[in-house]
């Protein structure tokens, strides 16, 4: 599971193969968590966002949201100079650099939409070639903060002199065993963006149609979902893995609901949701319904049929034009029986 802790485990085996003493091995796996601490910038982002203008709340989206500025080549490499200036020390700053670029790198390896390369690139994008449950990248991550805890719990007088294997994994005599696991890791994350480009190389031919590589997300290890537009009206949705090929597929209509009559609604949801971050729908899917008052645009994802346990695709945007007096009200839906008010700000 790739998370927090996942990234701190990675940090640990870096330190732990680059010689370092106890002080450098904390700023190394400081660094590996480094960057999920934009969150406190984004809880500061959501707290003010009603009193900013929506150019204001765009700017601010890309330094203090979540996988934004913090997650970029940019930060990272900015950090590391700090580090080099700071403590002049080469294998401090390389392991430094290494851990907090591995972080950027296996959450855009993941299903996470990022923008790595701001400013200079301003789209969102990802590698997504490895699930967030990938086993391999749990198992290596998580095998140090066994160690720390197994550490913990020898100092403690916890272990038993009988738990041969425990004490010899307290006393840290496994330096070859972490380096081999760090090559594993370091393979494991360039090898499967590779696959990835056999299997939707693959499916293409099958299709007969391109498949955009980066909307083809992981949806359990070995399994993406993928999408493209099929004509005018329709979209194709399938799910593909290594061992199958092509599993599952069906079409999805873009528009649902009477099209002629509402599609100056529809326009006008689709103008507002592209001037809004963070952009998270690829496949849009309008559904249209009206009252005698309000005419209501449900804006999702063509591919929330088929996802599971992914927040990207589930959310649904929620326009509610009032007919009468032209003014509108969006609600936000992720994965939950309700909708949340979003702010005007975050579209005008």
């Amino acid at each position: 599971m790739v998370n927090t802790l996942s990234h701190l485990g990675i940090g640990l085996l870096i330190a732990s193969v680059a010689g370092l003493n106890s002080r450098q091995i904390k700023i190394v796996a400081f660094m590996a968590i480094l960057p999920d601490l934009d969150f406190i910038l984004n809880a500061i982002l959501i707290l003010i966002d009603q009193s900013l203008s929506h150019h204001t709340y765009n700017t601010l989206y890309y330094l203090m949201g979540h996988r934004e500025f913090m997650h970029s080549i940019i930060f990272a490499s900015l950090i590391t100079l700090y580090i080099w200036f700071k403590e002049r020390d080469i294998p401090l700053t390389m392991a430094s650099a290494a851990a907090i670029f591995s972080h950027i790198y296996l959450d855009y390896v993941t299903s996470w939409k990022m923008r790595p390369f701001f400013p200079l690139v301003m789209d969102s994008s990802t590698i997504g070639a490895i699930d967030f449950f990938d086993p391999v990248v749990t198992v290596i991550s998580f095998i140090p903060i066994v160690y720390l805890l197994a550490e913990h719990a020898k100092k403690n007088g916890r272990l038993k002199k009988g738990n041969k294997w425990f004490l010899a994994f307290a006393t840290g005599k496994y330096e070859t065993f972490y380096r081999n696991l760090l090559i594993l890791f370091t393979i494991w994350c360039m090898l499967n963006p590779l696959t990835k480009v056999l299997l939707i190389g693959h499916v293409e031919e099958i299709e007969g149609h391109s498949i955009d590589y980066q909307s083809s997300y992981p949806i359990s290890p070995g399994r993406f979902l993928s999408a493209y537009s099929y004509n005018d009206t329709h979209y194709r949705i399938f799910t593909s893995s290594y061992w199958s090929g092509i599993e599952k597929g069906t079409f999805i209509h873009k528009y649902q609901g009477n099209e002629d009559q509402f599609m100056e609604y529809s326009t006008k949801a689709k103008t507002l949701y592209d001037a809004s971050l963070p952009g998270e729908i690829d496949y849009p899917v309008y559904n249209v319904s009206a009252s005698e008052t309000n005419v209501t645009v449900t804006l999702s994802d063509a591919r929330n049929l088929y996802a599971q346990y992914w927040a990207y695709f589930k959310t649904e945007y929620i326009f509610v034009f009032d007919n009468e007096t032209g003014t509108y009200n969006v609600y936000i839906q992720r994965n939950v029986p309700y909708n949340k008010p979003v702010s005007m700000n975050h579209f005008e």
